[in-house]
């Protein structure tokens, strides 16, 4: 099952994209569902059918899904999060907050994306559209499986065979309630489930990421750093797409200086991103709602072209430790060391190549620390960051 993530800053139309997408896709015999994991779901608007917990059909070969996190959630979480409440009350924590505790960040968004894996064992869809959350959450979201793992296994480090036989004698000498025996058994199903999701996501013959942008400064720089984060954890991005652009023959007086922005942003598109390759969709005179403008804004973006390919194979950023030190690594193909200059300022890395320039924002990881070491290796840059002076 080929899955494709949509995210984007809000209100930059990344649902609209996503059930283009799908048409498409349906439209070319594919069995498509597009699925909404947005708290805030308008996804159900935007095809201008109710949408449910469950796949609805929308047309042929298309179907349509709004999960319910807190359905979802009860499913995967619930018997954990009452023994934790409990936990946290024992200790004199307030029962507000010990319900809060109880819910890791994240945990409505992540178990709204188990969703993916309950689709890819059922296997009856060929392609998968997920309208994500705005971008902030998506990225928690997809860091969450490690997340998760770390939390439960420090949480219950103990063994369920060890629990069982310790619980009678242990449990009348402490003050915490000890986990019961189903307990163990939820952790175990939800580790799996977030193994096998993760299996799923970091595939990228299975699932990339697109991310949907304007162009304005702040949903550009949102963008990037998304794109930043996605290489941070190796998900794969293989399509940027630019909405809402301003055609050649808006005249408006009123609109002149709105389409002098956009030329400028739209200069600037194609060195933060490269070399992930870039659609773009004009501002139509007309809101894409429905069936038929869904197909036309598809037809824009994506012609005669099957939306569900792989438009890039290859993450081209990548931060690894390296002998106790940072190391961002940049493909660079086919230039030689003469031609690249690097320059660092906090948070961002300038990388010059001839007459290109591209600004690269950098995780927070790395804040306070600057580049000692620049080297080009076979057309991978190799940027060494580490304590000090640069």
């Amino acid at each position: 099952m080929r899955v494709i993530l949509y995210t984007g800053k809000g209100g930059v139309g990344k649902t609209t994209v996503a059930a283009a997408t799908a048409v498409r896709c349906a439209q070319l015999g594919q069995r498509t569902l597009v699925i909404s994991t947005d708290a805030a779901h308008s996804l159900g608007d935007s095809l201008e059918m109710p949408l449910g917990e469950e796949p609805r059909a929308v047309a042929p070969n298309l179907w349509g899904q709004e999960v319910n996190a807190l359905h979802q959630l009860e499913s995967h979480w619930d018997r954990i999060r009452l023994y934790l409440s409990s936990l946290f009350a024992s200790q004199g924590v307030d029962d507000i907050v010990a319900e809060e505790l109880a819910s890791p960040p994240g945990m409505e968004e992540v178990a709204s994306l188990m969703q993916i894996r309950h689709h890819k064992a059922e296997g009856k869809f060929d392609t998968l559209v997920v309208d994500c959350a705005p971008t902030g959450e998506t990225l928690q979201l997809l860091a969450f499986p490690d997340v998760a793992r770390w939390y439960l296994q420090r949480l219950f480090p103990a063994s369920r065979a060890v629990m069982k036989v310790a619980r009678p004698v242990v449990q009348p000498f402490v003050s915490i309630p000890l986990p019961p025996d189903d307990v163990f058994v939820h952790i175990r199903n939800l580790l799996v489930d977030l193994e096998s999701m993760k299996s799923i996501l970091g595939d990228p013959k299975t699932c990339t990421v697109r991310l949907v942008l304007n162009l304005e400064k702040m949903v550009l720089k949102e963008a990037q750093r998304a794109f930043t984060y996605l290489s941070l954890y190796d998900y794969l991005t293989d399509l940027v797409v630019v909405n809402r652009v301003l055609p050649p023959e808006v005249t408006d007086t009123y609109f002149k200086s709105w389409r002098a922005i956009q030329r400028r942003y739209d200069e600037s598109v194609e060195s933060l991103f490269d070399p992930i390759p870039i659609r773009r969709s004009k501002l139509f005179e007309h809101e894409i709602v429905g069936l038929d403008r869904l197909a036309e804004l598809s037809a824009a973006l994506f012609g005669d072209e099957d939306p569900a390919r792989v438009y890039y194979h290859a993450v081209p950023q990548r931060l690894r430790k390296v002998d106790g030190r940072y190391e961002l690594q940049l493909q660079l193909p086919f230039v030689s060391k003469d031609e690249v200059d690097v320059r660092h300022s906090e948070g961002e890395l300038f990388v010059t190549v001839g007459a290109y320039k591209r600004e690269i924002s950098l995780p927070r990881i790395l804040n306070g620390k600057r580049v000692s070491k620049a080297r080009l290796d076979e057309g991978l840059l190799r940027v060494t960051f580490a304590d000090g002076q640069a």
